[in-house]
């Protein structure tokens, strides 16, 4: 017995017990393997279900439990640790015909990952309100902004933040069903996903990719709220670090 066949029998109920499980007295130990299976399968379900509250919501309950089983059957855990399990839940979701209808749903599973992902990111100190405004112009216009590891920004062309919103905060207002784009801080223990504008997030976007802050001003255009998308940057921790350039 192989521990490739071990783990792909663990799966997969269709395939039979491995050959050479026994118990301690000699006897196979297909009940034992049966009952490890079950466990395993409904220990995956569980770590989804709670990956994926609003997908889980919206699909209900029943049919989440019955396509978990499906998932984690044929996307087995490339990792023993849980934090980071359902990586392929969207497009997972993207092939799903049942769910054909609901074009949305990867989307928010893509939202619903990058804030799991932003949980367990590290941790780096935030920079001073007032660091930007102590760099002359020109050096501003060079610098490089390091930003948190928690920051993620999601485009969609559904309304993604106003989907999660409604299916998380009770009173919230029905989705509009425009495009979003939603960023994703942590600014504290718990991540925060902010409705940002198309101009802000094309200047958060060239931040990301390592763009000087003059270039992601240019990347934003002239739509740029550049004092109110600096604003929320620094009000929610995400800047961490400025490199200077040149003098």
């Amino acid at each position: 017995m192989t521990d490739a066949g071990f783990s792909a029998a663990l799966l997969d109920p269709e395939r039979p017990v491995p050959a050479g499980l026994i118990t301690p007295d000699g006897k196979p130990a297909s009940r034992r393997y049966a009952i490890y299976r079950n466990n395993v399968t409904v220990g995956l379900t569980e770590a989804l279900e709670a990956g994926f509250p609003v997908v889980r919501k919206i699909v209900g309950e029943r049919f989440f439990q019955a396509m978990a089983v499906v998932f984690v059957r044929n996307h087995p855990p490339a990792s023993p640790i849980l934090a980071g399990y359902g990586a392929d839940m969207p497009g997972f979701l993207r092939g799903l015909e049942p769910v054909a209808h609901l074009k949305y749903l990867p989307d928010v599973a893509r939202l619903e990952l990058a804030l799991r992902r932003a949980y367990h990111a590290g941790d780096a100190a935030p920079i001073a309100a007032d660091a930007l405004a102590a760099l002359p112009p020109d050096r501003l216009m060079r610098a490089r902004l390091g930003l948190a590891p928690p920051v993620q920004l999601l485009s969609s062309r559904f309304a993604i933040h106003d989907i999660w919103t409604f299916n998380m905060t009770e009173g919230a207002p029905r989705p509009t069903g425009q495009a979003q784009d939603v960023l994703i801080t942590r600014p504290s223990l718990t991540p925060i996903p902010t409705l940002i504008d198309r101009a802000g997030a094309e200047y958060v976007a060239a931040l990301l990719a390592g763009k000087s802050f003059g270039a992601a001003i240019a990347a934003g255009g002239a739509a740029l709220d550049l004092p109110g998308t600096l604003g929320l940057l620094l009000g929610h921790a995400a800047i961490t670090s400025i490199d200077r350039g040149q003098p």
